[in-house]
């Protein structure tokens, strides 16, 4: 039995709140389970140096957690001077998932910048940050079509990310902290509707586990996935 009562395939709830913040192009907030991220998507008119001249624009992301998104309060990175390079890391992996759904070139020399922001973590922040990341960019980029800055989509596609994980040694989809912090394994998937598959980060941590159990855990984020692209569909439309 899961701490939360939850079948082994089944998500906590998703919630997606798009419109959320008044200035950005793109915002929305995500919610899964108790995880709730503020996810905006913010249009530059520049990119950076290294792009000049090529005809393309760029997609990044930025991640950051409150002090008081967990159970005791956390210091801020920017009194520390610097980021820990887990921030760094899922940072990166945010850029990385996006720009896997995003043709730059059609995007033209314009810079979209994704900013997650955890307000309350209960597992599953980078997963939940990917999610609700696309609905802003999704947002930003309607407004850029709305406004005829560009004439074609450069979104190619949905993407989505989820946890899974072995607990107690059954594979669960949708771990929150509770399992997380004591899983044999976890994994986070970032998969594009259709069945194509953008990253994996599966890490054997009380106990390793054979190629049948990481395919068991590839079936479960599937179906989450799929609950998610059906969550971005009702947002985006």
């Amino acid at each position: 039995m899961r701490p939360s009562g939850r079948a082994p395939d089944e998500m906590r709830a998703i919630t997606i709140e798009t419109g959320f913040t008044k200035h950005a192009e793109g915002s929305c907030l995500v919610s899964f389970g108790e995880t709730r991220v503020l996810c905006t998507a913010s249009i530059e008119e520049r990119i950076p140096p290294w792009l000049r001249g090529k005809g393309e624009g760029w997609v990044t992301g930025e991640y950051s957690m409150l002090p008081r998104a967990t159970h005791t309060r956390g210091m801020r990175e920017a009194a520390k001077g610097k980021q820990s390079g887990r921030t760094q890391e899922i940072q990166r992996l945010i850029g990385r998932s996006l720009r896997a759904v995003t043709d730059l070139k059609n995007l033209g020399e314009r810079q979209i910048t994704l900013d997650c922001d955890v307000i309350q973590a209960d597992g599953g922040t980078r997963t939940a940050s990917i999610s609700g990341a696309w609905v802003a960019l999704r947002l930003a980029v309607n407004t850029l079509m709305e406004q005829g800055s560009i004439t074609q989509d450069p979104l190619t596609g949905k993407i989505a990310a989820i946890s899974c994980g072995i607990y107690k040694g059954n594979p669960v989809l949708d771990l929150d902290y509770d399992e997380d912090s004591s899983a044999d394994a976890d994994a986070n998937f970032v998969l594009i509707e259709g069945g194509q598959i953008a990253e994996v980060q599966a890490t054997a941590e009380g106990a390793t586990y054979d190629e049948e159990g990481l395919l068991r855990l590839l079936r479960l984020a599937r179906i989450g996935c799929d609950r998610i692209f059906a969550a971005q569909d009702e947002a985006t439309r």
